[in-house]
C-alpha cells in the first residue's frame, strides 16, 4: 500500500521511517445533541425557553441526561449576584426534527442552586402524579402574522365573514395554516408526544390540538414540549403563536385548553351521585382554580362564545356553556368515565391545572 493510499484511508500521528508511517487512530466519538426546554419567570404568563448541550456518548436514557445551569438573571428567575438555576431533566424525547442525528427534547424544571423547587416551578406543585389521574388537554391556539399583528388570513385592515364557516373547515377561503398544523401533528407523534386529534376552530386562523396523558406531570410535559415543538416550526413559516385566551376582542371565540379528567373511582365506580358531588366540589373552590387557570381569562370567560362566566360556576350534561361539561360518552357508559373542565385558559400552565384538579376532586371523593 503506498504512502498516498494510506493517509487517504486512515488519519495518522507519528513519523515516518523507511516510507512508513508510524500512526494511532484517531477514535471519533458520538455526539448528541440535547435540547434543554424549561418555563421561565416572566409574570402572569411564563413564556418557554430552551439551549442546546453536546453530550459525547449519550446514553438515551433520561438518567443519562445531566442537570445544567442557566443564567437566571436573563429569565427573571433570579438576581445577577447570585444568577445560577438550575434544569433538572424530567422528561426526555427524541427529536426528530432537527438536522443530523442523534437528537433529544430535554423537558426541565427549574430548581434553585441549592436543589430546592424554583418559585416559578409549576410542575413542583403536582402532589400526586401517579397513573391514577388521566388527562385529556384540547389545547387551542391562534396562528398568527407576525407583520399585521392579527391572526393568520385576517386581512390587514379589516376583519373576516363572520363566524360559522372556520371550525374544522376545508378549503382555501376558511382554512388558513394547515401546512403548519400537520407538520406540527407528525413531528409531535414521531417524537412520542400522544395526540389524539387536531381541528380547526371558531374563528379563522385559530386551531386545537389534543393530547392525552396518565399522570398529572406527564400530561404537562407532553403539552410543554407540544407548545415548543410548534412555536419552533413556525419560525420556518415566519409565523407565530398566539396562546392568549382572547386574541381579538368582539365577537370571535377565544382560546381555551379544556381539562378532561378522571381517576380509578370515576372510571370503575362512577354513577351519577359520585359526579356531581365532585363538580359541586368544584364549584365550592372556584378562587383556586381560576388563580391557575391562565392570566387575562376573565377576558375569554364571559358567558358568551361556549364559555360560563368567569365569577359564576355551573356544570351540565352535554353543556359546553357550563364551566364543566359532563359528556354523553361519560353518561353512556352507567356514568363512569370523565369530566371536562372547560374554563382553563390556552396560557395556562398545565402542570399547576392538573395539580388542583387532582387536589378537588380528591377532596369530593374522600
Amino acid at each position: 500500500m503506498g504512502r498516498g493510499l494510506e493517509q487517504a484511508l486512515v488519519l495518522s500521528l507519528g513519523t515516518v521511517t523507511s516510507g512508513l508511517a508510524l500512526f494511532l487512530p484517531v477514535i471519533i466519538m458520538s455526539k448528541a445533541k440535547l435540547e434543554y426546554i424549561w418555563l421561565d419567570g416572566y409574570t402572569p404568563t411564563q413564556s418557554l425557553r430552551s439551549k442546546t448541550k453536546v453530550e459525547t456518548d449519550f446514553g438515551g436514557t433520561l438518567e443519562d441526561c445531566p442537570v445544567w445551569a442557566f443564567d437566571g438573571s436573563s429569565t427573571e428567575q433570579a438576581e445577577g449576584n447570585a444568577s445560577d438555576c438550575l434544569l433538572k431533566p424530567v422528561a426526555l424525547f427524541p427529536d426528530p426534527d432537527k438536522i443530523g442525528t442523534d437528537n433529544w427534547l430535554v423537558m426541565a424544571e427549574v430548581m434553585n442552586a441549592d436543589g430546592t423547587p424554583h418559585e416559578s416551578n409549576g410542575r413542583a406543585t403536582i402532589d400526586d402524579d401517579d397513573d391514577d389521574f388521566w388527562f385529556g388537554f384540547e389545547q387551542e391556539y391562534a396562528l398568527w402574522d407576525v407583520d399585521t399583528n392579527l391572526p393568520l388570513g385576517f386581512p390587514k385592515n379589516g376583519f373576516p365573514g363572520p363566524q360559522g364557516p372556520y371550525y374544522t373547515s376545508v378549503g382555501a377561503a376558511n382554512a388558513v395554516g394547515r401546512d403548519i398544523v400537520d407538520e406540527h401533528l407528525q413531528v409531535c407523534l414521531d417524537t412520542g408526544i400522544n395526540v389524539e386529534g387536531i381541528n380547526a376552530e371558531v374563528m379563522m386562523g385559530q386551531w386545537e390540538f389534543q393530547i392525552f396523558a396518565k399522570g398529572a406531570g406527564r400530561a404537562g410535559d407532553e403539552i410543554w414540549v407540544a407548545r415548543y415543538l410548534l412555536e419552533r416550526i413556525g419560525e420556518r413559516y415566519g409565523v407565530g403563536v398566539n396562546w392568549h385566551p382572547k386574541p381579538v376582542k368582539g365577537d370571535w371565540n377565544g382560546s381555551g385548553m379544556h381539562a378532561n379528567f378522571s381517576n380509578g373511582a370515576m372510571r370503575d365506580q362512577g354513577g351519577k351521585d359520585l359526579m356531581t358531588k365532585i363538580c359541586e366540589e368544584f364549584g365550592n373552590n372556584i378562587p383556586e382554580h381560576i388563580d391557575v387557570y391562565g392570566a387575562d381569562n376573565n377576558h375569554r370567560l364571559t358567558g358568551l362564545h361556549e364559555t360560563q362566566a368567569i365569577d359564576k360556576f355551573s356544570y351540565g350534561e352535554f353543556d359546553r356553556g357550563a364551566s364543566i361539561r359532563i359528556p354523553v360518552a361519560t353518561i353512556q357508559k352507567d356514568w363512569k368515565g370523565r369530566l371536562e373542565d372547560r374554563r382553563p385558559a390556552s396560557n395556562g400552565d398545565p402542570y399547576k391545572i392538573a395539580a388542583v384538579i387532582i387536589k378537588t376532586t380528591k377532596k369530593a371523593i374522600g
